[in-house]
C-alpha cells in the first residue's frame, strides 16, 4: 500500500462505522456489566426523499448576512436550550478535575479550564442574554425559555457548579498537592524569614506598580477592568473620622502564587492577595483600615455593531474593542466577608443587582490555577510529555536528500491529525517551505487564529518581501481574537501582503492555504484545508484534522473561494468543496435525506458526525426523520447539543457522545453510507445556524480509499473508547462509560498517540 500517512493498527474493540449501527455498546458489552459515573452534584434538567450523489448546485442566497434561521415544524420539546446543554459541557470538563486516574497537576488545570470556559460563557452567552432582557425582549428560544427564565435558570446551575469546583480544589486537590510537597500557607503561618523574603518582594516588585484609588468628590469611581481582581477597601482618617472607599487592582503580569520558599522536598506558596493585603498599609500611610476584601467582575463581550454600513472594518472593530473596556458588567465575585454597605456600594456603581453577584470565601479567580500547573519539578504529576510523531510521508533514509514537500503532495493526497503528528514539520513547513521556494509564485491563506510570534505569518511576510503575490485573509471578528488579528494585519500590509478583512455580515471561519507553483512552464495548485487554526501553540492541544492535496477540482475550488472573499463572484460555485454559507446546508441536507431514503426503502442507512457543536434546528429536525426511518446515528458533539435522544421513534437509532481528556477534540469529520459510496468530508464546520448561514465554511471530500479507512479507523476507536467517552441518556444527562470486563481500557487519546508514535498500519474495516 502506498506510503499515505493513514498508517496504523486498529485496536482490539475498536469499531468501524458500520460495526456500530447496532444500539451502542451491543458488539463489545454483551454479557458484561456496565457502570456509569456522574459528577457528585451535577445538575439534572430535565422528510424529503432527495437522492444526493454529490454536492448540490444552487443559486446563492441573497443577503447571506441577513439569513434567517428556516423554519423547523417541530415544538419546542424537541430541543435542549443551549446554554444549559454547555453548562452540561462544562460538568463534564470538572469530572476530569475529580477523576483520580487523571494526573494531579492536571487536575489543577483542569479546574483552571472549567473557570476560564466560565468567564467566556459569561462574556459570550450571559452577555448576549442580559442585552436581550435589557431591550425588553421576551420571544421564547426554540426550547421554550424566555431570557429571564434562561438567566434564572444559568444562576442556579452555576452556583451548584461552583460549589463543586471550589470543593475540588480545596478539599481534594490542595490536601493531595500537600502530599505531593507543595504546600499553601497564609501569610500569618510563615516563619519569619519567609515573611521578610515577601515583605522584600512587596517592595521591589509590587509597590511600585500598585495605584491606589480613593472614591470621593474629587475622584470619581474608576474603571473596573474585565476579570481584574480588585481589592474593596474600606478606610477612614483618625482625625476626621470620615469613612472613604478605595480599590487596588492587584496586577496580572505579576504570579497569583509567590514563592515564599522552595527546598529538595518542598514548595511553599502565598498568594498575591495575602502579601498584598498584609502590606496595605503602605499604601494608605497614617489612615485606618476597617476592610480589604477581593472582588472580580467580568464584562459582556456581546457588542452588537453593524459591520455592512462601516466604511471601514478595521476601524469599527477598534472601536469595538474600546467600548468592551466599558461594556456592561454581567458578574461579580465576591468575598462573602465584604461588609454589606460596601456590597450594596459595588452594586450601585457597577448598575447590577444581587443576582449578578456570587460570594464565596476565600481565593476568587480561580483561573489562574494554570499557574500552578506550570510549577518546575513535578513533571511526574502530569501527563508524560507527548512529542508529536513525524508524519510518514515526510520520513526518509538519512542517507538521501529530504524531497521537498510538494513533491511529497503530487505523489498522492494524505492527511495530518495534530496534535499526534507534528504541525511544525506539516503544515508550518508547507508555509515556510512555500516562502522560500523560488518557484512558488503565490499564497494565498485565511486567518482566524493564530499566535503571539507565528512562524507562519513570519514566512508569509519573506514571501512578500522577496516578490511572491501573498494574500491573507485575516478574520478581524474572531472574538478575544481581535487585537492579535488587528496587529497581524497591519504588519503583514507593511510587508507588502494583500490583506482582506472579510465580508460584511460574514466570519471567514474556513481553514484554507493555497500554494501556486511554476512547474515546467505550467502552474500548479498546491493547497492544506483543516479543520482547526494555523496556530503552533494550540496545535499541540488541539485535535484537528488537514488535508494536503494537489487534485485539480479541490485546487480550483480553493482558487474560486479566495476569489469569492477578496473579489465579487455571487454565482461562484463548486466542483467539489461544500461552502457555507451557500451550499453547505442543503449538501448536508440532502446527504441526511438520502440515508432517510434509503432507511426507508429497505436499505441501511448510517450517519456519523462529530463536531464541537449541534445546534441548527433544521439539522436536528432532519436527524430526528432520518433516525425514525431507521438510520443508525452517531454523533459525537464536545459540547453543546441541542438534540436529544430519549424521544419516541428515535431513541434506538440515535446515539449522542461526548470526549472529554487530555486534548480538545476539535476536528469536524461526517460520514454518510450513501449506498455503499461511503462519503467523508472534513473541514471547518460545526453543524450550528451561524456555521451554516452566516459563516464562510468549507467542508472537502475525502476520496483517497486509505485516507477514507484512517477516518473509518478514527471512527471506531472514539465509539470504543470507555475510558473517556460520556454518552447521553434519554434525560439528557450524560454517562461516562466505564465497562467492566474489557480486555483493557480503551483511550482515544492514548490509542491515536500509539497508533502515530509506532506508524502502524490500520485493518481494513470489513465493509
Amino acid at each position: 500500500m502506498k506510503n499515505d500517512g493513514s498508517n496504523s493498527t486498529i485496536i482490539k474493540g475498536a469499531r468501524t462505522l458500520e460495526q456500530t449501527s447496532a444500539a451502542d455498546g451491543k458488539s463489545t458489552t454483551r454479557g458484561k456489566k456496565e457502570t456509569a459515573t456522574i459528577i457528585k452534584g451535577a445538575p439534572t434538567t430535565a422528510g424529503d426523499k432527495t437522492t444526493l450523489s454529490r454536492p448540490m448546485r444552487q443559486k446563492p442566497v441573497p443577503n447571506t448576512s441577513r439569513v434567517n434561521e428556516p423554519e423547523v415544524p417541530m415544538g419546542e420539546e424537541y430541543f435542549y436550550n443551549y446554554e444549559l446543554s454547555w453548562l452540561k459541557f462544562n460538568w463534564r470538563v470538572l469530572h476530569q478535575a475529580f477523576d483520580e486516574d487523571t494526573p494531579l497537576l492536571e487536575r489543577v488545570k483542569f479546574i483552571g479550564i472549567v473557570c476560564s470556559n466560565l468567564d467566556e460563557f459569561f462574556q459570550k452567552r450571559v452577555g448576549g442574554l442580559k442585552r436581550q432582557l435589557h431591550a425588553g425582549v421576551s420571544n421564547r428560544s426554540i426550547d421554550g425559555m424566555t431570557p429571564l427564565e434562561q438567566l434564572e435558570a444559568i444562576r442556579t446551575v452555576v452556583k451548584k457548579m461552583i460549589n463543586a469546583y471550589r470543593t475540588c480544589f480545596f478539599d481534594k486537590l490542595i490536601p493531595a498537592m500537600r502530599d505531593e510537597g507543595i504546600l499553601f500557607r497564609s501569610f500569618d503561618e510563615l516563619t519569619e524569614p519567609q515573611k521578610q523574603n515577601l515583605n522584600t518582594y512587596f517592595e521591589k516588585q509590587l509597590y511600585p506598580i500598585l495605584t491606589p484609588l480613593v472614591v470621593d468628590h474629587s475622584h470619581p469611581f474608576p474603571l473596573i477592568s474585565n476579570k481584574s481582581r480588585s481589592f474593596a477597601i474600606e478606610l477612614h482618617h483618625p482625625e476626621t473620622d470620615e469613612r472613604i472607599f478605595a480599590r487596588i487592582k492587584i496586577p496580572n503580569n505579576r504570579p497569583r502564587w509567590l514563592l515564599a520558599e522552595r527546598t529538595e522536598n518542598q514548595t511553599i506558596l502565598v498568594t498575591i492577595d495575602d502579601v498584598i493585603s498584609n502590606n496595605i498599609n503602605r499604601l494608605f500611610p497614617g489612615a485606618v483600615i476597617h476592610s480589604a476584601n477581593i472582588f472580580r467582575l467580568t464584562r459582556s463581550a456581546d457588542i452588537e455593531r453593524n459591520e455592512e454600513e462601516a466604511d471601514d472594518l478595521l476601524e469599527l472593530i477598534e472601536d469595538e474593542l474600546r467600548e468592551r473596556r466599558f461594556a456592561e458588567v454581567v458578574r461579580l465575585e465576591i468575598d462573602a466577608r465584604t461588609p454589606a454597605h460596601i456590597k450594596e456600594l459595588l452594586i450601585e456603581k457597577m448598575n447590577i443587582t444581587w443576582t449578578d453577584i456570587f460570594e464565596m470565601r476565600g481565593p476568587i479567580g480561580l483561573a489562574d490555577c494554570m499557574q500552578l500547573y506550570s510549577l518546575d519539578g513535578y513533571d511526574h504529576l502530569k501527563y508524560k510529555k507527548w512529542i508529536p510523531s513525524l508524519h510518514p510521508v515526510f520520513r526518509h533514509n538519512i542517507d538521501d536528500v529530504a524531497p521537498d514537500i510538494f513533491s511529497i503532495i503530487k505523489a498522492g493526497d494524505f492527511m495530518v491529525h495534530h496534535p499526534y503528528h507534528s504541525f511544525a514539520t506539516s503544515v508550518q513547513r508547507f508555509v515556510e517551505e512555500a516562502a522560500s521556494d523560488p518557484k512558488v509564485l503565490a499564497i494565498k491563506q485565511t486567518l482566524y487564529r493564530t499566535s503571539k510570534d507565528s512562524p507562519l505569518m513570519h514566512a508569509l511576510m519573506r514571501a512578500a518581501e522577496s516578490g511572491k503575490q501573498v494574500a491573507v485573509l485575516v478574520e478581524l471578528k474572531a472574538r478575544f481574537d481581535e487585537e492579535r488579528n488587528i496587529e497581524w494585519a497591519q504588519r503583514l500590509e507593511k510587508a507588502g501582503v494583500h490583506v482582506a478583512y472579510g465580508l460584511a455580515g460574514l466570519k471567514i471561519h474556513s481553514k484554507l492555504t493555497s500554494v501556486i507553483r511554476e512547474e515546467n512552464g505550467e502552474l500548479c495548485r498546491y493547497v492544506h484545508i483543516g479543520t482547526g487554526n494555523y496556530h503552533p501553540d494550540t496545535a499541540q492541544l488541539y485535535e484537528d484534522i488537514g488535508l494536503f492535496t494537489c487534485n485539480e477540482d479541490i485546487a480550483s475550488d480553493v482558487t474560486d473561494l479566495f476569489n469569492f472573499l477578496t473579489g465579487f463572484a455571487p454565482e461562484q460555485s463548486y466542483k467539489k468543496l461544500l461552502v457555507a454559507p451557500n451550499y453547505l446546508r442543503s449538501s448536508i441536507t440532502g446527504f441526511i435525506d438520502f440515508e432517510t431514503a434509503q432507511a426507508r426503502a429497505g436499505k441501511k442507512g448510517r450517519i456519523f458526525m462529530k463536531m464541537n457543536s449541534l445546534e441548527d434546528p433544521a439539522i436536528i429536525h432532519k436527524l430526528y426523520e432520518a433516525a425514525k426511518a431507521g438510520v443508525q446515528i452517531d454523533v459525537m458533539v464536545r459540547g453543546v447539543c441541542r438534540l436529544k435522544t430519549g424521544l419516541s421513534g428515535v431513541h434506538k437509532n440515535l446515539r449522542i457522545h461526548s470526549v472529554i481528556g487530555r486534548f480538545l477534540e476539535h476536528s469536524r469529520l461526517y460520514y454518510f453510507l450513501h449506498g455503499g459510496d461511503h462519503k467523508y468530508y472534513i473541514g471547518s464546520a460545526d453543524m450550528m445556524h451561524r456555521n451554516l448561514d452566516s459563516r464562510v465554511e468549507a467542508l472537502t471530500p475525502i476520496e483517497v480509499p486509505a485516507l477514507k479507512q484512517y477516518l473509518d479507523f478514527v471512527a471506531g476507536v472514539y465509539l470504543a473508547d470507555n475510558r473517556q467517552r460520556w454518552v447521553m441518556r434519554k434525560d439528557g444527562n450524560y454517562n461516562l462509560k466505564k465497562v467492566s470486563g474489557e480486555p483493557r481500557p480503551v483511550s482515544v487519546h492514548l490509542t491515536l498517540m500509539d497508533h502515530a508514535s509506532k506508524n502502524l498500519e490500520p485493518i481494513p474495516g470489513g465493509r
